[in-house]
């Protein structure tokens, strides 16, 4: 049987590199521009004092936008759809912004949330970058936490329980910082090759940290 040759291993390992580090690149870059669209977008809201989402259209149309997003991830017109989706969860951010600079602290809690959330997102990426540490182990565990919190902050909401929306707060902050890492960890060894998908996941895993960051803030500065 003939084996490789070294000088074809090290092409295949270099080739394997160049391609994980295009797909973190155009992640990065993407991600990047769909954060600053749906900051312009959350302002514009606060600015104009546009309308509150409804959360059930809120709802209907962020799993409409993902689920386009997923049949369209493969194309040109996949980049469009990740816009979509984060120009709509930023009109809800303005929103939920809005009713927290109202408050005594609110401009100061924001910017705690928001300062937490980047620390957060640049800590854990650059852990997996330098480490390279391989976290798939991590993705069921991550969707079944993922839905329980989404479940239990539904149910927090109607049956009006304020506990249990600070545990599904405590929840996301950590399910929120696992999928940063997971996601980063399958750029990085060769598990996604696909850099909408990967924007898509991590966008909305900063999402959810700086909502349930801000609530939790929120709690506490209510309580001082």
């Amino acid at each position: 049987m003939n084996r490789p040759s070294a000088e074809v291993l090290s092409s295949s390992t270099s080739a394997y590199a160049a391609s994980a580090q295009r797909v973190l690149r155009n992640t990065y870059l993407l991600l990047s521009v769909t954060l600053l669209f749906s900051a312009a977008v959350s302002w514009s809201v606060i600015s104009f004092d546009l309308p509150r989402m409804n959360p059930w259209l809120m709802l209907l149309g962020y799993f409409g936008i993902l689920f386009g997003v997923k049949r369209l991830e493969n194309s040109a017109w996949g980049v469009l759809a990740v816009f979509a989706l984060t120009g709509w969860l930023g009109y809800t951010l303005g929103g939920i912004v809005e009713m927290y600079l109202r408050l005594p602290q609110g401009a100061g809690l924001v910017m705690q949330a928001l300062g937490l959330t980047g620390l957060t997102f640049v800590g854990l990426s650059a852990y997996v970058v330098t480490t390279r540490r391989d976290f798939s182990f991590m993705g069921n565990f991550l969707a079944l936490g993922a839905i329980a919190a989404f479940l239990l902050s539904l149910g927090a909401f109607f049956f009006h329980w304020s506990a249990g929306s600070l545990v599904a707060s405590g929840l996301f902050v950590l399910i929120s910082g696992g999928m940063i890492l997971w996601q980063t960890s399958a750029i990085i060894n060769g598990g996604e090759r696909n850099y909408i998908s990967a924007t898509v996941t991590l966008y909305i895993s900063l999402y959810n940290l700086f909502l349930s960051l801000l609530q939790l803030l929120g709690f506490a500065s209510a309580d001082d």
